[in-house]
């Protein structure tokens, strides 16, 4: 029994047996210990992949309109407050607030979309942007450098140049020869990308011919001397744009700042005329022209229109 159990002993000691199951459990705790450091990547990674995609899920979510809302007007408080900055502007030649109410007035009651043209780049440009939101929104300058320029500074401006070939000094002969050729080139109905009429401006980008424009703002081109264009062109486009329009609204409103001037007052009388004024200030000029019949030979219907031909 004395050998047994000191074989026993022997077996029990023996240094080779020892090292085998020390490294056995060495092993077996690496490969737990690796196996458990995967499990947890696995599982973090998986908790941050979930959690990347539910927030961009709710960035996306909160960015993208709600149908319905992205069609809406602009609050009443923002376009006060636009209105209010626009008119304590420092500029020297930006409109006062009682010129920049009566077009915001009009442009807020605009069915959606709203269609307006505006003749001149002025200080209040991204004004007007802004107060017709979701609408279309056209300007024409006779600065073709200045349009680039504005383009390039605020790429959601949509401004074209013309080249405007009259000259205030000759505003009566304009008004003459477009009275003698109101039944053939100068017609109130017509579509100006085909005329010769000397008023009509023809050279603008085909699709401002195809617009049913609903608000119409002459605030240019210059007109400060005798060779300067004057607005005697910008008043006649703007008359035949409202009367040849072909859809939308039977009506167009046609705004003419500065109406204090020869030009913008005799011009408007004759191809605007009187009986379409529905409110006038030292400063501007507010018209509401119907769409008229393509037959129609005169511009006004008043005893001064222009007689047909």
């Amino acid at each position: 029994m004395k050998n047994t159990n000191n074989n026993t002993k022997l077996i029990l000691l023996h240094p080779y047996i020892q090292k085998q199951g020390s490294s056995n459990r060495l092993w077996l705790l690496a490969f737990i210990s690796l196996f458990t450091i995967a499990f947890l990547v696995t599982l973090i990674y998986t908790r941050e992949s979930t959690s990347i995609t539910t927030a961009t899920s709710s960035i996306i979510a909160s960015t993208t309109p709600v149908s319905g809302l992205g069609s809406a007007p602009l609050p009443a408080t923002v376009i006060n407050t636009l209105l209010h900055y626009a008119a304590k502007s420092n500029e020297t030649y930006h409109m006062q607030y009682s010129d920049l109410k009566p077009i915001s007035d009009v442009l807020r009651k605009c069915s959606s979309p709203c269609n307006f043209l505006i003749f001149g780049l002025t200080q209040e440009t991204l004004l007007w942007k802004a107060l017709n939101h979701n609408g279309k929104t056209v300007f024409i300058d006779e600065n073709r450098y200045y349009a680039a320029y504005i383009e390039e500074k605020h790429p959601e401006i949509d401004a074209y140049d013309v080249q405007y070939t009259t000259k205030r000094s000759e505003m009566k002969e304009l008004i003459a020869s477009a009275k003698e050729q109101v039944g053939n080139e100068c017609k109130p109905v017509q579509n100006l990308l085909f005329s010769d009429c000397k008023l009509g401006l023809n050279d603008l980008p085909n699709h401002v011919y195809e617009v049913d424009w609903d608000v119409i703002l002459v605030d240019g081109p210059r007109g400060d001397w005798p060779d300067a264009p004057g607005r005697m062109s910008a008043i006649f486009t703007a008359g035949v744009l409202a009367r040849s329009k072909k859809g939308g609204s039977s009506k167009t409103h046609v705004f003419v700042h500065d109406f204090f001037g020869e030009v913008e007052k005799v011009c408007g009388n004759e191809f605007l005329c009187k009986e379409n004024l529905v409110e006038a200030t030292y400063t501007l000029g507010h018209y509401v022209l119907e769409k008229m019949d393509k037959s129609s030979v005169q511009y006004c219907k008043s005893s001064g229109a222009s007689s047909s031909t």
